[in-house]
């Protein structure tokens, strides 16, 4: 079975700089950071993007919404303000698919986004 690039850091097949992970979520240092704090957060099982989920994944974006949340109070990022994203599909800027979220924080951000 091929394996993409971020389950390969969730197995341990390839390094990652993993700041969290359970049995369903794995959280890292993103080797190209838009801002001072830049984690992304993945659940273990491969999904591509949002537009694979179904109603069952709800238990697992749960998951992953309250790590981001408690990953920002650790950054010390919570009050000041952060942004959590997922890019879908090559015309937003998914550039591995697997699905994906991006927590971001410690500069301000400006709107709308790229």
């Amino acid at each position: 079975m091929e394996y993409c690039l971020f389950c390969k850091i969730a197995t341990g097949a390839i390094p990652g700089n993993i700041v969290y992970q359970d049995e369903n979520v794995v959280a890292f240092v993103d080797i190209n950071p838009q801002a001072p704090k830049h984690i992304l957060l993945i659940p273990r099982r491969h999904i591509a993007s949002m537009t694979d989920l179904t109603l069952d994944d709800g238990p697992i974006l749960a998951q992953l919404f309250t790590t981001a949340q408690k990953l920002a109070h650790e950054m010390s990022i919570d009050e000041s303000g952060y942004r959590f994203v997922s890019n879908v599909g090559p015309d937003s800027g998914q550039s591995v698919f697997h699905l994906h979220f991006h927590l971001l924080g410690g500069r301000k951000f400006s709107w709308p986004p790229g």
